[in-house]
């Protein structure tokens, strides 16, 4: 019997020093994915992914700049999903982080391959070009996972403290289960460093990341809708959960709805990860969560927002680690001790 499996999709910071070769390590001449997003990016004289993704030595000011690492991620990722056991799984749902959600419109059939790669291209190297702020990421659990409200009270303390100021600019990002990445200008990165208490990591300013899903970036929405044709958008075949929680199932929405809200509402609101995964577990009763590579950041928290849902009981990390000995419930294609537990065996076509 097949098992229901949540398909996550990863966003722009995954593709890191440890990555490097990923397509190269897994689907070295295997995979149509490289080829069709190769194409895309030699046709606007770009370097090539492959070429990228073999490189002797990784770079970061040349692997991690969103024009280089936002196809990176996709091929890395739709290469991966492309690989999935569909005799052991049934996808029933995708969903994804930030960038992540233009990978889970490819994986669910809204965009085709190449149209997901030209989408993904375009935006990495706008984002690239015409990004403006940054993003901070600081956490919100204790050691075992569990929400600390004191910090939820503190984030709007200081959201509320930050409005008073006319000389910065903060807005939350991303809502990423045990974590809170912010938005912010310049002015405001430096205050939030400020005031943001400090531990050995946190608080973290993200290297390359513009001030993603906040009203900072208003400005790249006419950009965006310009280079990116609303015809690419098709009806789907898997229901998609958008960074609002809303589920876009196979031929019940408007073209111009998602197109809308993909560049739009995507790009200039807060991004809830956080309850993304927690309808997507609720509303399609998953019995596996299947996240894709590259990295392997969004593992934690993906499980860190079913623990505060209380997913089928799920209460700590603790819980969780003893279940995934068990009976895996989650599966990181990222990592190599678990991707044999999605893919199929045999060649990869």
């Amino acid at each position: 019997m097949k098992k229901r499996a949540l398909v996550i999709c990863p966003g722009r910071g995954t593709y890191n020093a440890a990555e490097l070769g990923y397509l190269q390590r897994h689907y070295a001449g295997r995979s149509n994915v490289t080829e069709t997003v190769d194409a895309v990016r030699v046709a606007k004289g770009q370097v090539p992914v492959s070429q990228l993704d073999s490189a002797a030595k990784y770079a970061p000011s040349l692997h991690m700049t969103g024009d280089n690492a936002s196809p990176l991620i996709y091929a890395c990722a739709m290469a991966d999903f492309a690989a999935i056991d569909r005799d052991r799984f049934d996808i029933v749902a995708v969903t994804g982080n930030s960038m992540g959600w233009y990978l889970a419109l490819a994986c669910a059939g809204i965009l085709n391959l190449e149209a997901g790669a030209r989408l993904v291209n375009n935006m990495g190297g706008l984002m690239h070009q015409h990004g403006a702020g940054g993003q901070i990421v600081w956490p919100i659990v204790d050691d075992d996972w569990h929400v600390q409200e004191h910090k939820i009270l503190f984030i709007r303390n200081l959201l509320d403290e930050a409005k008073t100021i006319s000389e910065i600019k903060i807005y939350v990002s991303i809502r990423l289960g045990g974590m809170i990445v912010f938005a912010a200008d310049e002015p405001g990165l430096k205050w939030l460093m400020e005031r943001l208490p400090k531990d050995d990591r946190f608080p973290l300013r993200l290297m390359h990341h513009a001030a993603f899903h906040s009203p900072l970036l208003n400005h790249i929405v006419p950009i965006a809708r310009a280079e990116n044709p609303a015809s690419d958008f098709g009806r789907g075949h898997i229901p998609a959960i958008d960074g609002q929680g809303r589920i876009w199932s196979p031929g019940a929405f408007s073209r111009d709805a998602i197109y809308e809200y993909t560049f739009g509402a995507q790009l200039t609101d807060s991004y809830d990860f956080t309850r993304a995964v927690q309808v997507a577990s609720a509303e399609f009763a998953p019995d596996t969560i299947i996240i894709l590579g590259p990295g392997t950041t969004l593992g934690a928290p993906a499980i860190q927002a079913l623990i505060a849902a209380g997913w089928r009981g799920l209460s700590s990390k603790a819980d969780f680690q003893a279940r995934q000995q068990n009976a895996p419930i989650l599966v990181s294609m990222g990592m190599a001790d678990q991707r044999a537990w999605a893919e199929r065996n045999g060649a990869y076509e």
